[in-house]
């Protein structure tokens, strides 16, 4: 025989202290259910404000940190579970408040019907999981030129294109030792050449021909090598829609897109997405740092953080941009900034 809730052990707990594996009773106050997983959402001072539930039987629970909540002790065999609906229902209204003709009508003798009960509370199910980011085909990948040469030859031929630009030389003569694409500082070498090309020397065709040395590297799961991969791709997507190749831009952009469809897990995808998307939506732009400049007047460390807010400006165009800055506005951004950083 099924025990009652009432038959059952229950503790009660604030709903901060939630953990995996952990039975509640339901709002409901008649089913229980397993808590799969749990994840902790912050308000805008940082601090815990709801706790999102995910049930073993399909669903999630919103909780608030402070809510006090029925944990109910013992084994699994001890504790039924009821099996959740896959969608939520129209609500149905309160037992208190429907209309006179909705409750018990009265019987003969004097007696009453039974009196409608209010409906149990449903939890939703879990949202979607975000779709998987496909990668470009190979038909889409033969846009990207094969590079003209080895690697040291596409450094050179820069090089020999410029040769009053200390930068480039600088970076040049690191790289004519050999490039090494296992190796974090070569990677980043060849970024800041591509960049160097294109926004001080405005050299975009040679700057696109150092960037596909990097473009066609595959991710590694490295967060340190692909960053360089990963401006790499902001700056030749850029290049190629300033000159009208957009089918080649697009390859670029579906690659930058290659660590966002490595998690297999729906649930870490999902918070792996809402985090993504919270950085896109906040991007680091530097503006204390280069308002700190300006006023101290140094103008070295201003144009440097100006590169550095630049590309972070690049990556989002090739992303896509975001909820809070649009395309246009991302355009007039770059914009300024190439104007800033090349005066």
């Amino acid at each position: 025989m099924t025990e009652t809730p009432a038959a059952r052990h229950h503790r009660e707990q604030q709903a901060g202290s939630l953990t995996t594996g952990s039975h509640i009773l339901l709002p409901d106050g008649q089913r229980t259910a397993e808590i799969d997983q749990v994840e902790l959402e912050r308000d805008d001072f940082g601090s815990p404000a709801l706790v999102l539930a995910s049930l073993s039987g399909g669903g999630t629970l919103r909780v608030a940190v402070g809510t006090t909540v029925t944990v109910v002790e013992g084994t699994h065999d001890d504790v039924t579970q009821l099996p959740l609906p896959a969608t939520l229902p129209e609500a149905a209204p309160r037992a208190e408040t429907a209309a006179p003709n909705d409750r018990g009508q009265e019987q003969s003798g004097g007696g009453t019907g039974p009196t409608a009960v209010a409906p149990a509370v449903v939890v939703p199910p879990l949202p979607p999981v975000p779709p998987a980011v496909t990668g470009p085909s190979d038909d889409e990948l033969a846009l990207i030129p094969a590079p003209a040469g080895t690697p040291e030859s596409v450094v050179e031929a820069a090089a020999e294109a410029h040769p009053d630009a200390e930068g480039v030389l600088l970076l040049a003569d690191r790289l004519s030792k050999g490039v090494n694409f296992k190796s974090g500082s070569c990677l980043k070498d060849l970024s800041d050449l591509a960049h160097e090309l294109f926004i001080t020397l405005k050299d975009p065709d040679g700057a696109l021909s150092v960037a596909d040395l990097l473009t066609v590297l595959p991710y590694d799961g490295n967060p340190g090598r692909w960053s360089s991969v990963e401006a790499a791709l902001a700056l030749a997507s850029y290049i190629c829609r300033q000159d009208g190749q957009y089918e080649r831009a697009e390859v670029y952009e579906k690659l930058i897109r290659t660590p966002e469809n490595q998690e297999t897990d729906p649930f870490k995808a999902r918070m792996a997405a809402k985090v993504r998307q919270r950085s896109l939506n906040e991007p680091n732009l530097y503006d204390k740092e280069i308002f700190r400049s300006i006023d101290n007047s140094n103008h070295d460390a201003e144009r440097e953080w100006r590169l550095l807010r630049l590309e972070s400006l690049l990556f989002l165009r090739a992303h896509g941009g975001s909820e809070t800055i649009g395309m246009s506005e991302l355009e007039r951004r770059i914009s300024n900034e190439l104007e800033a950083v090349r005066a």
